[in-house]
């Protein structure tokens, strides 16, 4: 079988090659927390949580909504997002009841745009220039209250980092990047950067979003982000900030800095002498218990890493690693993540989350995927290994390269330390 296949040269899952301008003739049909998408498994919600952040309440709730109403597990998403899998038929009224009640639905007009992904560690090791949680609080207000924000995509991105670099690289379509002064931010959005006052950095990307659907509007393709706009109907973002009443400045060849994933590890005390952990689920799911593990905290937030980070915990590593949560950065499953796959999803080729708890240690991240859409890889492209299921699971593409399924471990170990 393996010799019967093509070699194929891998296409970013991130930019598709398309020979002809891409058109949208539908919604987005991602997930919600009111709109529930139907899997092989059962119902799926996804929860939006802007800079991941839950309390303590928040996350018994989310473990006890998982064991009444779902499979029993919580998912972290690419996008620090919560999901729960395996809802039966009817429980969608009572289960937007109980995240009401936990104010985790402020709005039902405006919960799947609120795709806000922040910095985790902002204003608790001292490394970035400044709590940006501050702007991602303020910018989801914003949206909340703006009735034209309700017609973004579901897969529109805020990206709020820092300064750090952590998150900057994630794909956002509106980024504000916290500059060194302290008072003021980078909004990168349609191919620009410009500098504005931090006070206004919310606001600035709100109108940056509202500028994207003007334009979007405009072109009349149905683009859901801002990559999918034609050739000739990017948004100006100068123009959009003017309007907007916020003053700004064009920044020539700006430097992007860049810090690698949080690592499961004790965080680096900051300035406030803030106590936080970061440990990452396995496979990207907790159990209800491990969830419960993780409490009582001060505060907890879901990564984009598919991780935790808990502010002032009252269980240590030790304990934490107990519950089987990742721990340590050079254990086997500290950068290993998975799609769905089979059971759950009809469109998968095999059972990678299998294949995943198999995969060896190694520096590089890695993500197994069981169809070509590639769902919850990691991002930026080029920065993690590719493992693709091909040939009813019997193949599989490393990187694009056609790998038995026997062969699949001692690949993956060589991709994982191969210099990118």
């Amino acid at each position: 079988m393996l010799a019967a296949m093509p070699a194929t040269r891998r296409t970013s899952p991130e930019r598709p090659e398309r020979d002809e301008p891409l058109v949208r003739d539908r919604g987005d049909a991602c997930p919600g927390a009111l709109r529930l998408h139907r899997a092989d498994d059962g119902f799926l919600a996804r929860l939006r949580l802007p800079g991941g952040r839950l309390t303590s309440h928040q996350v018994e709730v989310l473990a006890t909504a998982a064991e009444e109403l779902g499979d029993g597990g919580i998912g972290i998403t690419s996008r620090g997002n919560a999901e729960l899998r395996g809802l039966g038929d009817g429980c969608g009224a009572e289960l937007a009841a109980v995240l009401e009640r936990a104010g985790l639905l402020p709005s039902a007009t405006h919960e799947r745009v609120r795709n806000i992904v922040a910095s985790p560690a902002a204003g608790l090791d001292g490394l970035g220039h400044g709590d940006v949680q501050l702007w991602v609080r303020a910018l989801d207000t914003l949206l909340c209250a703006t009735p034209r924000a309700a017609s973004l995509s579901g897969r529109f991105l805020f990206v709020v980092d820092d300064g750090r670099g952590d998150v900057a690289g994630l794909g956002g379509d509106v980024t504000l990047l916290a500059a060194e002064d302290g008072d003021s931010a980078l909004l990168r959005f349609a191919g620009h950067t410009l500098r504005v006052p931090a006070a206004d950095a919310p606001h600035a990307a709100v109108a940056a979003a509202l500028a994207f659907l003007d334009a979007a509007a405009a072109a009349g393709n149905g683009a859901w982000r801002v990559p999918e706009l034609p050739a000739g109907h990017a948004p100006d973002p100068a123009a959009a900030l003017a309007a907007a009443g916020i003053a700004a400045e064009p920044v020539q060849d700006p430097q992007t800095p860049q810090a690698a994933p949080l690592a499961p590890a004790p965080l680096a005390p900051g300035p406030l002498g803030a106590r936080a952990l970061s440990v990452l689920a396995p496979l990207g799911r907790l159990t209800a218990a491990q969830a419960r593990a993780l409490l009582p905290a001060a505060e907890v937030r879901l990564t984009p890493w598919r991780g935790v980070v808990l502010v002032e915990p009252a269980a240590g590593l030790a304990t934490l690693a107990a519950h089987g949560l990742v721990t340590a950065p050079d254990t086997p499953a500290a950068g290993v993540t998975a799609c769905t796959g089979r059971p759950g999803c009809a469109k998968s080729l095999a059972d990678v989350r299998a294949e995943a708890l198999r995969a060896p240690a190694g520096p590089l991240p890695v993500h197994f995927s069981g169809c070509e859409r590639r769902c919850g890889h990691p991002r930026p492209a080029g920065t993690w290994v590719d493992v693709l299921a091909a040939d009813g699971g019997e193949t599989y593409l490393v990187d694009g390269v056609p790998t038995p399924r026997t062969s699949l471990p001692a690949a993956i170990a060589t991709a994982r330390t191969t210099t990118r």
